[in-house]
């Protein structure tokens, strides 16, 4: 059996009297787009920030590429990026300098010819020279992608990588997503409030609520669990407050199966 890129068991993590992640569990196996999905306070940026290293789990466990992130971080983040639209890039810095600067922490080679690869690939190489803090939004979010790809990450977190694109654009960087992963066998977990990013990129989808795993799937298999129509009809359920039960976990199991 393959293992798995990412491994999640039993993650919790406690602020006080805050429970924001509440004993979740899943893989990732070589290759796949896993998706995030939950409403706002689901958990899903503090188990991102947990799998980055930058928060520390109360209990638990998270091992990336076999190693255990608590005792081989930067072996670990060194094969891997992260792309958020909620962080920014120096913005006294121009295009080409920011990814210079990410270029060599990472230490990839060739590195000109590798920036000139990302910037074409994300359709913004005429902003090479361009002021990072000129950038609209959309352009802001691409130039994120460029870094987190400079060095061919072998896992790959991204955090509403569409939120601030016209549809033209999303659409653009859902292939470039699916392209990434049949090319290079890059493992992605996905978090979109798009539920047609989930439907048309992921594999299947960890749905999280209120700190804890209600259910791992296909997107087909999550609609028949909770039987809805759509993701999106089953999201609105959920953030509006209606009531809602974990999956079974001889059920959640076999869904992480690969």
């Amino acid at each position: 059996m393959t293992q798995p890129i990412l491994q999640v068991s039993h993650l919790v993590k406690k602020f006080g009297d805050l429970t924001p992640v509440d004993g979740i569990s899943f893989e990732i196996p070589p290759g796949e787009i896993l998706g995030l999905l939950g409403a706002n306070g689901a958990g899903k940026t503090t188990a991102i920030n947990m799998i980055l290293g930058i928060v520390t789990p109360t209990s638990g466990s998270i091992r990336v590429f076999d190693k255990d992130l608590a005792r081989e971080r930067i072996a670990i983040v060194r094969r891997m990026n992260f792309c958020s639209t909620y962080t920014q890039l120096p913005g006294n810095l121009r295009v080409w300098q920011n990814l210079t600067v990410f270029g060599k922490i990472y230490r990839v080679p060739h590195l000109k010819k590798r920036i000139d690869e990302v910037l074409e690939l994300l359709e913004i190489a005429h902003l090479k020279n361009r002021v990072s803090g000129n950038l609209s939004a959309g352009e802001s979010t691409r130039l994120n992608l460029c870094k987190a790809l400079l060095n061919r990450p072998e896992l790959l977190l991204l955090d509403e990588p569409t939120a601030s694109l016209d549809p033209d654009i999303a659409d653009k960087v859902r292939k470039v997503t699916k392209r990434i992963r049949d090319e290079e066998g890059t493992s992605i977990l996905y978090t979109s409030h798009n539920m047609r990013d989930v439907e048309e990129v992921c594999d299947r989808v960890v749905f999280m609520h209120q700190g804890k795993v209600l259910f791992v799937g296909t997107a087909a298999e999550i609609l028949n669990h909770f039987q809805e129509e759509s993701l999106e009809s089953l999201f609105i359920r959920v953030a509006r407050g209606g009531e809602i039960e974990s999956a079974a976990p001889d059920e959640s199991a076999a869904s992480t199966t690969t």
